[in-house]
């Protein structure tokens, strides 16, 4: 139970990044799993209370001792997550062979003795106490591979009698998600009317900035529709498909962007050295890579035996991207100190250190707070408040595009670029202090 607790707890942190819910009518099959304990579904019950409901078919194992029946040996269970802890105590103490299926701790939903001559069954509880429930299958006997088709079913009743199959931290979503996509299309306008009007000064960086806000509104309008289909009828009904799509193309958008600002192509020079090129050609293929894994991580579920390598690869793909777009900006660092000391410009060079060396530090902490903050405040935050990492998240990055695009915007006399003569003495005297700008 200890490696279980631990898995789901790994497996927890990379879906509280994730923005939208996934089914909660799942179908799925397993192929000659020996697991002892798979995991199948986490989900949050309201005081309304709900159910839970389990079918299988196609139901097959392969034994070490072809004699022995295994029946009472398997079965579907439900366990509130608050008894994992107490379950684990008791399967260590318990003299003899330990079986979860025969735990207090445990709920039955499906055991395997009820199972029809077809090899099919149903079964299903209804859940009165509000907490976090998980969804086991059980396999006491060691070396049974199992084989079958599953379909869970399980959501919230509400005070209408109305099925929720949003999970009680996930109500908030469709709400919060839709708000900020307003925002981020308010946001496009404006940035549009920016651009507009100072058209003369307009760059190809500044096009792809306002298609980055324009993926980001579609991604989070796709996200609102995908949790609300999930919530009224189980199912995302395709809206997850152009979550996925607008999904990958903000994230391919979003690194490129501050690879581009990072580089100082159009702001510092018009062009792209070799070895920035290359950053490009590196993070654009993780992305690929990284949006596929997410797409793995949502459609499968932890039940599949390769659901957490899946979740290994995800992290560490985000994870060398994210410091594959600090390489360009401390380039750009390093090459302007260099500038200062031979062009003699030194106000203009110094405002644009203190600009590069901001962003430097905007994008270590952007990421920083998206990845590792958030996902550490939704393991720890309470099942019914999961939605509160959600909009930290969004919250982030919202301020995070503000930042930008401010300092980035299609301006003729942008105050880092153009200073009064009267300021080159005493920014000359400040960039003889190396200090001041070391990362």
């Amino acid at each position: 139970m200890g490696n279980l607790h631990l898995s789901a707890l790994v497996a927890a942190l990379v879906l509280f990044a994730l923005p939208a819910a996934v089914a909660e009518i799942r179908s799925m099959r397993i192929v000659k799993d020996p697991g002892a304990i798979i995991l199948f579904e986490q989900f949050g019950f309201s005081a309304g209370g709900g159910r839970v409901a389990v079918s299988v078919k196609g139901v097959s194992w392969r034994s070490p001792d072809p004699t022995a029946d295994p029946h009472r040996w398997m079965g579907f269970v439900l366990i509130r997550q608050t008894s994992y802890e107490r379950l684990e105590n008791e399967s260590r103490y318990s003299s003899g062979g330990f079986c979860s299926l025969s735990s207090h701790y445990v709920k039955a939903v499906l055991p395997f003795q009820s199972l029809a001559a077809d090899s099919t069954g149903n079964g299903s509880v209804a859940i009165e106490e509000p907490d976090e429930y998980s969804l086991l299958f059980v396999n006491c006997r060691q070396g049974l591979e199992v084989s079958m088709e599953v379909l869970t079913e399980m959501y919230n009743v509400g005070a209408d009698g109305e099925r929720d199959y949003l999970p009680a931290g996930h109500k908030p979503l469709p709400r919060l998600y839709f708000v900020f996509s307003v925002v981020y299309a308010a946001f496009l306008v404006a940035w549009a009317a920016v651009c507009f009007r100072q058209r003369s000064t307009v760059e190809t960086i500044h096009v792809i900035m306002g298609m980055l806000l324009a993926f980001k509104a579609l991604k989070l309008v796709c996200a609102a529709e995908d949790v609300s289909f999930v919530g009224r009828t189980g199912t995302p009904h395709g809206w997850d498909v152009v979550f996925y799509i607008f999904g990958f193309l903000k994230g391919v958008t979003f690194f490129t962007v501050i690879v581009l600002i990072g580089t100082g192509w159009s702001f510092l020079k018009p062009y792209l050295q070799e070895r920035e090129k290359k950053v490009l050609m590196v993070v654009i293929p993780l992305q690929v890579i990284e949006n596929v894994a997410s797409v793995v991580i949502a459609e499968t579920g932890p039940s599949e035996r390769d659901w957490l390598t899946w979740n290994q690869i995800f992290l560490l793909v985000d994870v060398i991207c994210c410091f594959a777009v600090f390489l360009p900006i401390i380039w750009s660092i390093r090459s302007l100190r260099e500038a200062s000391k031979t062009d003699g410009k030194a106000a203009r060079n110094l405002a644009k250190l203190t600009l590069f060396r901001q962003f430097y530090v905007v994008v270590v902490g952007y990421l920083y707070f998206t990845r590792i903050a958030v996902a550490a405040l939704g393991a720890v935050l309470g099942y019914r408040h999961r939605w509160v990492s959600a909009a930290m998240a969004e919250g982030a990055s919202l301020a995070f595009y503000l930042f930008v695009f401010y300092n980035f915007q299609p301006v003729e006399r942008n105050p880092y670029w153009y200073v009064h003569d009267d300021e080159e003495a005493a920014a000359a005297f400040e960039l003889e202090d190396d200090e001041n700008f070391e990362l």
